[in-house]
């Protein structure tokens, strides 16, 4: 069961960006909490506090006992909005969830191991989707997910279905959409191209065996 991070939000804040923009200013980050069908709550939490809360390994995925007015509720980070320029964050949703109700997140694709049939002809293993869509309850979102590409040859692709899920998580996505692909690269192609034209050239040169005598 993965733990709850402990996290404090400030209720009473002004609305507007210029209001917005001061407590920013203050070290703070304006946010708002909805969901589990209770009023939408705007909220301010500290920058510091929040960012230590949200660089554990979980990421932003991580489950947070949020304390609003001395009321602790169980959230996730719904939606994270970032300055343009600077990267920092001006903006957090919070959802409050249910520790036992299923819901809808993104976590991280780590593709591991080491495909060497694909490395042992200059290959390459493609990854094309880096994040999977998953269905599981609050208490059971992954870190990760782990794809294993050690038995890839050239020309295999890994699709969603084929991926091993913890226990209790199941997969939104296509089932038949590409997480991985091996392939041999435009460069070594062209490279084995050359080879092969070379070979036939030196053939086409070889001298004739002599028939007969003088």
């Amino acid at each position: 069961m993965a733990d709850q991070i402990a996290l404090k939000a400030a209720t009473g804040r002004e609305l507007g960006s210029s209001a917005s923009r001061r407590l920013r200013r203050d070290g703070k980050i304006p946010a708002v909490v909805y969901g589990l069908e209770s009023e939408p709550v705007a909220v301010a939490v500290d920058y510091s506090e929040a960012r230590v809360a949200l660089s554990t390994d979980a990421g932003l995925n991580a489950l947070l006992s949020l304390e609003i007015d001395g009321n602790h509720e169980v959230c996730v980070v719904k939606d994270l909005q970032r300055h343009v320029v600077r990267d920092e964050v001006t903006h957090i949703d919070f959802l409050r969830v249910d520790p036992n109700a299923e819901i809808e997140v993104e976590v991280p694709i780590v593709l591991t191991g080491e495909a060497r049939a694909v490395a042992n002809v200059s290959g390459m293993v493609d990854q094309a989707m880096f994040a999977m869509n998953i269905s599981t309850k609050p208490t059971s979102i992954p870190n990760e997910i782990e794809v294993d590409i050690s038995a890839m040859e050239v020309g295999d692709t890994i699709r969603v279905d084929m991926v091993t899920l913890p226990a209790g998580v199941t997969a939104v996505d296509d089932p038949e959409a590409a997480v991985a692909t091996a392939m041999v690269t435009r460069s070594t192609l062209e490279a084995m191209r050359a080879d092969e034209a070379e070979e036939a050239a030196e053939d086409g040169d070889a001298p004739a065996d002599d028939e007969g005598g003088d």
